[in-house]
């Protein structure tokens, strides 16, 4: 009998903690004044620049983001600090990455009406891992008592796209039955606070996604996988450079260049047009068209970036509920953005309706899977 992957269950969870423009904005500010007023003759002299302000009107004109969940908020918004407080865990501990990625992966066992143990492989798959080994998706793997096999991945913020497609394959070739694949997006520690084009980006969540065999889905709400598309093309303009090759250099390993930057003008010219046509391709070779797509769960890192390329996709302006945002709410989440999307709309769909879930991103990365509804059960 065939095997059909199917995407049978998925989870959102969100800490508790929230940042808004304002807070965010107040902290900067408070910065940008202190650092201007410290270097007064050398910016008089020409020899830096002065730090511009920043202010929630620019913010959500430029990204469409209006406030972000924090896994620790303590230290964010300390002028003399601005980074999170988060504390350290002895090794006996379960980490704080593996913490999260529970969250959401009970979640969605429980989406799928799924038991830890009909699990075969669990994949970590996200922009940043806390440490380089033990992979957090072994220890996430111990924490279930799954028995089988987990490894992380880094494809920054296409990693959860990616990583459903290794599932997929896993599923159709018959090495796993079910796969667990968990998104736990800790950005906040990466991100630069003190730098007024990228301090109010990115935001703290988990998603986790059961792909399983339709031979054992026994979920209320499940899609079929029509096909999956990834593809890469080099590019410097998103950039981290932290890693542990800086011991050996000699660098500042708490830099400005270890953290996230980019060239965001740079990347929306770029990117859009890639995206589009990834989709319009991936499309075409499975003889359908922008058209017979019901939803649209596209990466959520900027408001202007999705409704250009929806547009360039339809031909006129997606509506809301075609192709949902929820950057107003969660910011950018980098892997996960497509998958809040997902989440929190995909169950008002009839059996039949079609939808992609796409991501772009750093790498560039770009990758995408065509779904299509099941019966509801």
């Amino acid at each position: 009998m065939t095997r059909k992957p199917v995407l049978s269950g998925s989870g959102l969870w969100k800490p508790q903690h929230v940042i808004t423009n304002e807070e965010l904005v107040v902290a900067y500010n408070a910065y940008a004044e202190k650092f201007n007023q410290e270097n007064s003759k050398e910016i008089e002299n020409g020899k830096i620049e002065a730090k511009a302000l920043s202010s929630a009107e620019f913010i959500e004109k430029a990204s469409g983001i209006k406030a972000r969940y924090a896994y620790i908020k303590d230290g964010i918004l300390d002028v003399d600090r601005m980074r999170p407080k988060i504390p350290p865990r002895p090794e006996h501990e379960l980490s704080h990455q593996a913490e999260i990625a529970l969250n959401a992966a009970g979640l969605a066992l429980n989406d799928a009406n799924k038991d830890a143990s009909e699990v075969d492989a669990v994949i970590v798959s996200c922009a940043y891992t806390e440490r380089s080994y033990p992979a957090i998706a072994i220890e996430v793997q111990d924490a279930l008592g799954i028995k089988g096999f987990g490894f992380d991945m880094l494809v920054a913020c296409s990693a959860a796209t990616f990583a459903l497609q290794r599932a997929y394959e896993m599923v159709s070739a018959g090495t796993a039955d079910c796969v667990l694949v968990i998104n736990p997006e800790l950005t906040s520690p990466q991100v630069n606070y003190r730098d007024r084009d990228s301090h109010f980006i990115f935001g703290d969540i988990s998603t986790a996604t059961i792909i399983e065999s339709d031979q054992t889905c026994k979920s209320e709400h499940s899609y079929e996988i029509l096909g999956t598309s990834a593809e890469t093309v080099f590019s410097n303009n998103i950039r981290s450079n932290f890693g542990y090759i800086t011991y050996a250099t000699d660098d500042d390993p708490y830099g400005t260049d270890k953290l996230f930057h980019q060239q965001g003008r740079s990347v929306f010219k770029e990117v859009c047009p890639l995206a589009a046509k990834h989709i319009t391709d991936h499309l075409e070779k499975l003889d359908l068209t922008p058209q017979d797509l019901k939803r649209w769960w596209l990466h959520q890192a900027n408001l202007n970036m999705n409704l250009l390329i929806s547009k360039r996709l339809l031909g006129r302006q997606a509506t809301a509920e075609e192709a949902p945002i929820v950057l107003d709410e969660y910011a950018n989440t980098a892997s996960a953005g497509s998958l809040i999307a997902f989440n929190l709309y995909h169950k008002d769909l009839q059996q039949g309706d079609l939808g992609v879930i796409c991501s772009f991103g750093a790498g560039y990365s770009i990758g995408s899977l065509v779904l299509k509804k099941r019966a509801i059960t």
